[in-house]
């Protein structure tokens, strides 16, 4: 089992790039194998979340070579994929599995879609519902709430849907559907969530509009797109990480170079701000759709502050880490409206409080979040103590966040069972190394 060693002392200081944004290859590799002919992904992300999508589609027929500088994906057009000859393991991905169900429910053959232990005990209910209600024929454990997944191919009908939640692997997962689907499909959710798939849609010429709020996809478009060149932003997730250490480690000055900063994924950058981070964004541009910037933070005293429902989808992902700077900023951090985080690669409410309080803060869990009271920085204040038994749950943000924590412990301590790092960002050992290091 691996395991990972977090010796505190020192601060973070460089620049660094983090790996290539997982939500957008995912789909750049989608959309790239329904492309007429080659095209190039570059910067991807080299996580295995990521190159099992890949494998996916290599199952299905397309052609892709991969170096670790570039995928190149030989799209076979619209109706191109082909049955695979064994079930399509996604292993630990949510988005993998979930946006290669509404993908293959609108085909014309018959697929399995499964994964690891983690992804057949989370909820796929929530788009095998909807999806049956185009007319998809998908069969699972527990009447298609669990993985595996059998979808034999269908003919779709549009339909009219509005979201209980704001997910953006739901509201993918039925756009992809729709693209296969007779009529127009419209889709509403309560609050916006990322809009990857949608900024991908227009880049490649996909006739997806936005109507009041709801999204309006015409089916099976009548001309398909043609190859391209991406090029893939740092992920904002990863990021994310260096962002809060840089900020609660004394001394700290980091900048993280090309990375994703959509407004619907930074919501971290608002709340780091409101807690008093120092954070600027320089150099705006935008590639293939996306913006991007770069970052550079140094070290500030934080205070505690309230998260409520409309920010989680803007932060869900960096729950885990956001819950370390408020470990150790000055004051309460209240976090509300977060039920999604229980059905996450782990319960990150419930690891995420118990971890925190076996390293020393003063964590109350509740159903929909949790309240922190920060330990407060400066002095012997705002350090965590090194937790004797620290554990990741198989979760890599958890893995990460922990290690984030450590820097600011009184001693050195060690997170067992960090192998699930490498499903989003394998080299975040060296990153980490390295900044602490120069």
């Amino acid at each position: 089992m691996t395991s990972l060693r977090i010796t505190p002392g020192r601060s973070l200081k460089g620049t660094i790039t983090v790996p290539g944004d997982k939500s957008l290859t995912h789909r750049a590799i989608i959309l790239t194998a329904l492309a007429e002919g080659p095209s190039t992904i570059s910067d991807y992300c080299q996580g295995e979340d990521c190159l099992n999508t890949m494998r996916a589609f290599q199952s299905l027929g397309i052609p892709i070579t991969h170096t670790p500088a570039e995928l190149t994906i030989c799209g076979k057009g619209f109706w191109g994929l082909t049955e695979p000859n064994a079930p399509i393991d996604c292993g630990n991905s949510g988005t993998g599995i979930r946006l290669l169900t509404g993908l293959l429910a609108g085909q014309d053959f018959f697929s399995v879609l499964t994964g690891d232990e983690s992804i057949r005990r989370r909820p796929m209910g929530r788009v095998v519902k909807p999806l049956r209600e185009m007319g998809a024929v998908i069969g699972g454990r527990k009447g298609g709430e669990l993985a595996p997944l059998a979808i034999t191919g269908s003919g779709l009908q549009a339909i009219d849907y509005t979201s209980p939640v704001a997910s953006a692997q739901i509201k993918s997962s039925l756009l992809l559907a729709g693209l296969y689907a007779q009529g127009k499909t419209r889709y509403k959710e309560p609050n916006l969530s990322r809009d990857h798939t949608e900024r991908m849609f227009q880049f490649f010429g996909i006739p997806l509009t936005r109507e009041q709020g709801t999204l309006v996809l015409q089916g099976r478009p009548s001309v398909g797109w043609h190859g391209v060149h991406i090029a893939i932003p740092g992920d904002f997730s990863a990021a994310a990480f260096f962002i809060v250490g840089a900020t609660i480690v004394p001394g700290s000055d980091v900048t993280l170079r090309q990375v994703g900063i959509n407004p619907t994924r930074t919501g971290l950058l608002d709340v780091m701000r409101k807690m008093g981070a120092d954070i600027e964004v320089l150099n705006q541009r935008e590639e293939a759709g996306e913006p991007v910037g770069d970052l550079r933070v140094r070290s500030a005293s934080l205070k505690g502050v309230t998260i409520s429902s409309e920010l989680i989808p803007k932060t869900i992902d960096e729950f885990p880490v956001l819950c370390v700077a408020a470990a150790v900023a000055d004051g309460e951090t209240v976090i509300s409206g977060a039920e999604e985080l229980r059905v996450k690669e782990s319960d990150r409410i419930a690891t995420m409080s118990g971890e925190l309080r076996a390293m020393g803060a003063l964590v109350e869990e509740r159903t929909d979040g949790m309240v922190i009271r920060g330990l407060g920085q400066g002095g012997e204040n705002g350090r965590l103590n090194a937790s004797i038994s620290a554990q990741s749950h198989g979760d890599h943000r958890v893995a990460m966040s922990l290690a984030i924590g450590g820097l600011t412990a009184k001693q050195s301590m060690t997170i067992a069972d960090t192998g699930c790092v490498d499903t989003s960002f394998p080299n975040f050992r060296e990153a980490l190394a390295q900044l602490v290091n120069t």
